[in-house]
C-alpha cells in the first residue's frame, strides 16, 4: 500500500472557497477533492467536473416502472381474469387505460425513486457499515477542506493556497 502526500487547505467561508478553487484550477494543479458541510452551488462547475447522467438514469426506470404498470394491468384486469365491473365489461386495455391511470403513475415513480437511490448509493460508493472518508471532522460542521496532491510542488502550492484565504494549511499522508 502506497501513501501520497496531499495538502489540506481549510476555509471557514464557501465565498472564500470558491475563489480559492477558481484561483488554485487557474493555476493549473489538479483538487483531488472538496469537502463541505453542505451543498455550495456552482462548486462542481468550478471544479471542473462532467455533468451528472443520473437524470438518463431516472427517466430509464421510469419508463421501466411504467412497462411493468402496463403489463401488470393489462395481465391482471384483462388476460388473467377479467371482470365485468358496474356493467362494463374489460375486454380492452386501451378502453380501460383511464382506471389504470393511478396505477401507472405509481409504479413510474416507485421504480424511478427506489432505483435511483441505489443507483446514487453504487455510483458514490455509499453502502451500510462503509467507515467515513471524512479528513477533518470540522468539515461536518462549519468549515471546507480542499485537497491538493502534491508532486514536487509542496512549497509552490502551500505560498499559493496562503494566498486564497485559507485558515489552516497542513500536509498529509494519504493512505
Amino acid at each position: 500500500m502506497s501513501t501520497n502526500k496531499v495538502i489540506h487547505a481549510l476555509y471557514n467561508d464557501d465565498d472564500i472557497l470558491m475563489d480559492a478553487v477558481k484561483k488554485v484550477r487557474g493555476e493549473h494543479h489538479h483538487i483531488e477533492e472538496v469537502y463541505t458541510p453542505f451543498p455550495v452551488h456552482g462548486l462542481d462547475k468550478a471544479l471542473g467536473l462532467a455533468p451528472t447522467r443520473l437524470a438518463i438514469t431516472a427517466f430509464l426506470y421510469g419508463i421501466t416502472g411504467t412497462s411493468i404498470a402496463i403489463w401488470l394491468t393489462w395481465y391482471t384486469m384483462i388476460a388473467d381474469w377479467p371482470q365485468d365491473i358496474g356493467g362494463k365489461p374489460s375486454f380492452t386495455w386501451y378502453e380501460n387505460m383511464p382506471a389504470f391511470v393511478p396505477i401507472l403513475f405509481e409504479l413510474t415513480v416507485f421504480f424511478a425513486a427506489h432505483l435511483m437511490v441505489i443507483t446514487f448509493y453504487m455510483r458514490s460508493r455509499i453502502w451500510p457499515f462503509k467507515e467515513a472518508e471524512n479528513p477533518d471532522p470540522r468539515t461536518t460542521d462549519d468549515h471546507f477542506l480542499m485537497e491538493i496532491p502534491v508532486h514536487d510542488n509542496e512549497e509552490d502550492l502551500k505560498a499559493l493556497l496562503e494566498t486564497t484565504g485559507a485558515v489552516e494549511i497542513k500536509v498529509v499522508d494519504k493512505h
